[in-house]
């Protein structure tokens, strides 16, 4: 149940764009529009800002948000070899690991999204990789129940214990896989430094997930997308277009990343409670937050529940959702209490 996002070490490989924006911009504003754009925890991210003329020879914009990244990266990728995730994964049980404050904020909301929805578990990686969608290749035949159960009793969030010494696990195979919640963090760690150098007008994306702030040229609200999921291969398409700001917004879905298999479709989303991939109508949801790590973990969970479920779940605790499901006639769609204000 973790929306598959491979974790390289960064690369800095982005061209910054700074540009003048004199035909969005009042010519009195004294403001430009900043793109930066490059590679980060195997996506791309994107970031625009607006400046004051006089800050931009102040800040290194483009090198402290690729650090900020790339320290993200460094905590979290279990394809960085000395990783803090992965010292602690391959830490014995019963060992409390001292952790990073990044790390402890990302593990701290991980549990608290688990246990509050049942259906995200950080610990399930040998489950993503037995249905082949981590580093192992697909599968060749479903796996039987067996194995599925045997991998079930390796993980686990009721496995993790995190307290004020730091985290530890009951299980010495135990691991832990941010793939999940930690674009949504790298997201809101940018944010947090354009804010500090009092930049309050940008939005910020990684991998699909976004965060908003203030407003583009002219006081105009950042333009947003909620992508078609039945669009045809290999096409992106626009469902809804949302006009939002000082908000963030995370969107997963089944229709991405699946395989096919002895005539069956497998989806990377796996439930925790059955250890198979989930098989509902529920195929794309969206959720907006102030946090994007909160909206990303949240965005995987409710998909994972089911369109009924995921209902019940946004009304219960006054989310803006807005979900798209499969039925007899096509899709249909539903957005929350809290959602419609958005539209």
């Amino acid at each position: 149940m973790m929306k598959m996002w491979n974790f390289y070490k960064l690369f800095i490989v982005a061209v910054v764009v700074i540009c003048l924006t004199a035909c969005d911009e009042k010519p009195t504003s004294k403001r430009q529009e900043v793109l930066l754009q490059g590679k980060t925890m195997g996506t791309t991210f994107t970031v625009k800002v607006f400046v004051p003329v006089d800050k931009l020879q102040t800040l290194n914009l483009f090198s402290d948000v690729t650090d900020l990244l790339d320290d993200v990266n460094q905590s979290m990728s279990t394809y960085v070899q000395d990783s803090e995730i992965n010292k602690f994964n391959r830490g014995p049980a019963n060992k409390v690991f001292a952790m990073s404050a990044d790390f402890r904020t990302v593990t701290a909301e991980s549990i608290r999204i688990g246990k509050s929805t049942g259906t995200l578990d950080v610990t399930m990686g040998p489950l993503i990789n037995l249905w082949g969608f981590g580093p192992d290749k697909k599968p060749t035949k479903v796996p039987s129940d067996e194995l599925i159960n045997n991998v079930k009793r390796q993980i686990g969030i009721d496995k993790l214990t995190l307290n004020g010494q730091g985290l530890s696990k009951s299980v010495d195979s135990l691991q832990i896989s941010y793939s999940a919640i930690a674009k949504g963090f790298g997201i809101d760690k940018v944010a947090e430094y354009l804010n500090t150098n009092e930049l309050t007008d940008y939005m910020v994306e990684i991998g699909g997930e976004l965060r908003t702030s203030g407003t583009k040229a002219n006081g105009q609200p950042w333009v947003l997308a909620i992508e078609q999921p039945d669009a045809p291969v290999g096409e992106r398409k626009a469902h809804k277009i949302l006009k939002l700001s000082n908000i963030s917004m995370a969107t997963s879905g089944d229709y991405r990343i699946f395989y096919e298999l002895d005539g069956e479709r497998f989806t990377h989303l796996i439930s925790p409670v059955t250890g198979k991939p989930v098989k509902q109508d529920l195929v794309s949801v969206t959720v907006l937050h102030p946090s994007a790590m909160t909206a990303d973990g949240l965005a995987t969970a409710l998909t994972v529940m089911g369109t009924e479920r995921a209902k019940a779940y946004a009304e219960q605790h006054s989310l803006p959702v807005y979900l798209i499901s499969h039925t007899a006639d096509g899709l249909t769609t539903y957005a929350s209490s809290a959602f419609k204000p958005y539209l």
